[in-house]
């Protein structure tokens, strides 16, 4: 919810989009029913989360000096 929050924040996504998605979300039970989401919403989150760089993000291999983790 944290991520999307900051979509809305920095309004990659409208309020309504934010409020849809979050509702789905939170009534969703299991990781697959989120993947039903609808697909406009999909495609909403898609370009927000390429605006942020959450891909590149998550591809990015680890540091090599990072402790406590």
């Amino acid at each position: 919810m944290k991520t999307i929050d900051e979509m809305l924040h920095l309004d990659l996504l409208t309020r309504e989009q934010h409020n849809e998605i979050a509702a789905w979300i939170a009534r969703a039970e299991t990781p697959e029913e989120i993947l039903k989401m609808p697909a406009q919403l999909w495609t909403a989150m898609e370009r927000a989360s390429e605006v942020m760089g959450i891909d590149k993000d998550l591809l990015r291999p680890p540091a090599l000096d990072a402790t406590g983790l």
